[in-house]
């Protein structure tokens, strides 16, 4: 056997394990440590004869660490070295080393909290940080906290920083392999604006074949862009063409040793997903083609699921991609982007527990019986808010109760291999019938859409459910029609299928099955136990408009055939930035089975709101589905709640400035904002708009009689509420200290105009003024008033707050321009002495 660069340090790795209970290996890609470190750990004394687990991310290299591991004790899979993935399961009553993906290892938790017979779990490639092997993790080191100490925990990675998993494990000792790589020249060859990613990826392996020696790894994000990539070099010349092989999950295991293992005599291109990026050994690879994209799983608010999103690689990424070329010697990598555009690149993958649903993960974690996710030891613990929402989500699946705690369905919705929302489904499905088209409908929201483009037969044109039309084309498949009225993807088809068996084979082992009399009626029901939140309702306003249960308003998607359905169920919805969200895909839902089946979760209330659109108070009683409402009458509002709405209704609305605000009220306002502002220390109330708007039912309340509409509002006289703000002895101050009339020399009494920003002023006419030499002064003389002297035709002429500077200065200019304009009014030289009158000369004698 070669000796590979991990053979050095696993003597010190058994030497931390005899003496911790928890150990960290960092090893490059290609050092050995997946197919090495179980088998050394077979004959460790502390294992005594128990079983190894080993978590893998991925299904490939699951099975491919398995089979090579065997192989290399000249066995096949299933006896010493053996694997369970989901839908296979290679493993015997002789296997001592396991091989498991991360949802097997979590449910093997949840059903054996003591992992009996199992003596060390192993955690491979763990710098990839899914959410399952962050949760695998949590829960493994709370095993062995508190019932297994004699359980070993290693955590295996290639890239990630050792510190921060050896202090979650209690400071375990952290084991460092070099590796062996070789120098990897980087070129870089951006795509130009016609070339998609299959086609600049076919034009860099050509490139690569007349540059370069050895065999070639191509990186892409998924199987559809790997054969159109395959099927572009294809066609080209035979002379000198390489081989050209994919790699990804779904291939069987034939196809999946061609492209890792030597073509003698030939070279060869390997056309690959992620897999290939650290997980798996690919002999003869010199050259590297990185496309620079990635899938990453996500929460996709539209199907309400996790799902595989197509995004820019990480930086990280790109140097483990690119090492692929240095392992056998110097070698290249062909990247399709412009260098500048590196520095943009994340520096890692963010882990799946920070941006993914976790909706599964509060399953787990109710079923293990944490209620506060603190107490488990987490790199990153899960959001709270995310949190929070997915277990709102489980409640209103009936995993949950109103504490938190699991129900007996969430135990039997979390041992199915699915999203909770299709388990609920599912489950449902079991007790009531329709459990294979159940098992379809789940297969067909997991698994990638089979249908390319909805052809023009009777699917198609029926009026029932988007779900339906691919539901008849998988069936359409599986008799070999092969999709008679749609254009379908054979590939997705058969992973579907694969998918529905295996959960039929789950349900129901003795095969037997319930006919589907109405799969349209039937279809929209099941669609309606996996998303209750996505019931929709059609609203008014046009046919495409509809409100679904979570609150939420959407558009049907113009492509839809179900225009004009009262309910739908919506399990495909796209997230509207602005406005309306789309709803992609649907399912008709028949209201008397909505209201058969929903019974219990449709409740009634009795709504006293501001009708904005009419102006006026509304009383309602409402029959609700969430955020629906299927059914409502006028009922009448007693007096509080008039009050009420009718006051919330106009702070949500036009505010204060819709009360009828006489001249009289504010005026008052303003002089009592005046003195607020004069003397801030003797405690004037507040009455500016922003608290006369907050505490308005406590001012305004009292006074609204039996007001119910914005015309009922504006007639209320408001000087009487605002006066009930202050006390007697305020209104008293007030009236002394910002009067609302002034006695001037002529013997009129001239109103005040207050404004809350500055002095108030006193518009009087200059006659009457004559002999005034000290200007007007309020609040108990602090503040002079500001005099607007007018015209005997009542316009302005001058503004001061200096009378007898007025006197002594510009009247003379103002005498001259004004005698020859008014001539039967007094213009004496000297106002100091002249009568101040409100009359002209001669109805005064003059």
């Amino acid at each position: 056997m070669n000796r590979l660069p991990v053979d050095d340090v696993i003597p010190d790795l058994l030497t931390a394990l005899e003496q911790r209970n928890a150990a960290v290996l960092q090893a490059p890609p290609g050092a050995g440590k997946t197919t090495r470190v179980p088998l050394a750990l077979l004959d460790a004394p502390w294992l005594n004869g128990k079983r190894i687990i080993m978590l893998e991310p991925r299904r490939l290299a699951a099975t491919n660490a398995a089979r090579w591991m065997a192989r290399s004790l000249g066995e096949e899979a299933g006896a010493t070295v053996g694997y369970a993935i989901r839908f296979d399961r290679r493993v015997s009553a002789r296997t001592r080393v396991e091989v498991v993906t991360e949802g097997i290892l979590t449910r093997r938790l949840q059903s054996d909290p003591l992992l009996e017979g199992v003596g060390a779990v192993i955690f491979d490639e763990f710098h990839e940080r899914s959410i399952h092997s962050d949760l695998a993790l949590a829960l493994c080191r709370d095993v062995q906290a508190g019932l297994r100490e004699d359980l070993r925990i290693i955590v295996m990675s290639a890239t990630m920083a050792a510190a921060p998993v050896a202090a979650l494990l209690g400071d375990a000792p952290v084991i460092t392999s070099e590796g062996r790589n070789y120098p990897v020249a980087l070129r870089h060859i951006p795509p130009n604006d016609r070339e998609n990613l299959p086609s600049a990826v076919a034009r860099a392996v050509r490139i690569a074949v007349r540059e370069c020696e050895g065999d070639i790894l191509a990186f892409l994000p998924g199987v559809g862009e790997i054969r159109r990539c395959g099927q572009l070099l294809a066609d080209d010349p035979p002379l000198h063409a390489p081989l050209v092989v994919p790699l990804y999950g779904d291939l069987p295991f034939v196809e999946q040793e061609r492209a890792i293992l030597p073509v003698p005599g030939r070279r060869k291109v390997v056309l690959a997903t992620t897999i290939a990026e650290t997980s798996l050994t690919i002999e003869g690879v010199r050259v590297v083609v990185d496309g620079g994209q990635t899938r990453r799983l996500r929460y996709d608010p539209a199907s309400g699921l996790n799902r595989l999103v197509t995004e820019r690689v990480s930086a990280a990424s790109a140097t483990q991609r690119a090492g692929r070329a240095g392992r056998l010697g110097p070698g290249t990598c062909y990247r399709l982007w412009p260098e500048h555009d590196q520095q943009a690149l994340l520096a890692a993958d963010p882990p799946e527990i920070l941006i993914a649903d976790l909706a599964p993960l509060a399953l787990d974690l109710a079923h293990w019986g944490v209620s506060d996710p603190a107490s488990l030891a987490w790199l990153d613990p899960p959001p709270r808010g995310a949190l929070e929402e997915a277990r709102n989500l489980l409640k209103s699946l009936d995993a949950l109760d109103g504490q938190g705690m699991i129900t007996e369905t969430g135990r039997r919705m979390a041992e199915l291999p699915l999203h909770p929302r299709l388990a609920h489904m599912l489950l449902r499905a079991t007790e009531r019938g329709p459990a294979p088209l159940a098992c379809d409908v789940a297969a067909l929201l997991t698994e990638r859409d089979i249908v390319r483009s909805a052809g023009t037969g009777q699917a198609a044109e029926r009026a029932g459910c988007d779900m339906l039309i691919r539901v008849e084309a998988l069936e359409q498949w599986r008799q070999g029609r092969g999709g008679r009225d749609h254009q379908v993807d054979s590939s997705a088809c058969r992973a579907v299928d694969r998918v529905a068996s295996h959960l039929r084979r789950l349900i129901a082992p003795d095969g037997k099955g319930h006919a589907v009399a109405d799969p349209v009626r039937e279809t929209g029901l099941l669609l309606s136990w996996a998303y209750p939140d996505r019931i929709a309702q059609a609203r008014p306003g046009g046919e495409r408009r509809y409100l679904l249960a979570n609150g939420r308003g959407a558009l049907l998607s113009e492509r839809s055939s179900l225009h004009g359905e009262q309910l739908l169920v919506a399990y495909l919805v796209e997230r509207g930035e602005r406005g309306d969200d789309l709803i992609r895909q649907a399912s008709a839902l028949d209201p008397a089975r909505f209201h058969e089946e929903f019974s219990g979760d449709i409740y009634r209330r009795r709504t006293v709101v501001w009708d904005d659109r009419e102006g006026r108070v509304s009383a309602r009683d409402e029959a609700c589905y969430g955020a629906i409402v299927l059914e409502s009458r006028p009922v009448s509002a007693t007096g509080d709640e008039v009050r009420a709405a009718l006051l919330a209704g106009l702070r949500a609305g036009p505010g204060i400035t819709a009360l009828g605000w006489t001249p009289s009220a504010c005026q008052f306002r303003a002089r009592v904002r005046f003195l607020g502002r004069v003397c801030p220390d003797e405690g004037w109330p507040d009455l500016s708009d922003e608290r006369l708007l907050k505490t308005i039912e406590v001012w305004l309340g009292p006074f609204l009689g039996k007001a119910r509409s914005l015309a009922d509002l504006a007639s209320i006289d408001l000087l009487t509420p605002l006066k009930a703000l202050l006390s007697w002895d305020q209104l008293r101050r007030l009236d002394e200290g910002a009067p609302t009339h002034l006695t001037v020399p002529s013997g009129s009494r001239i109103t005040l105009a207050y404004d809350a920003d500055g002095a108030p002023t006193l518009a009087v006419k200059l006659q009457e003024m004559f002999g005034c030499a000290d200007t007007p002064a309020v609040a108990w003389g602090r503040v002079p008033v500001v005099v607007h002297l007018l015209s005997p035709a009542g316009r302005p002429l001058q503004v001061t707050s200096d009378l007898r500077g007025f006197w002594n200065g510009a009247y003379q200019e103002v005498k001259k321009e004004m005698r020859g304009r008014y001539p039967k009014h007094p213009w004496p030289d000297d106002p100091w002495s002249a009568v101040p009158t409100r009359r002209t000369k001669r109805a005064g004698g003059g």
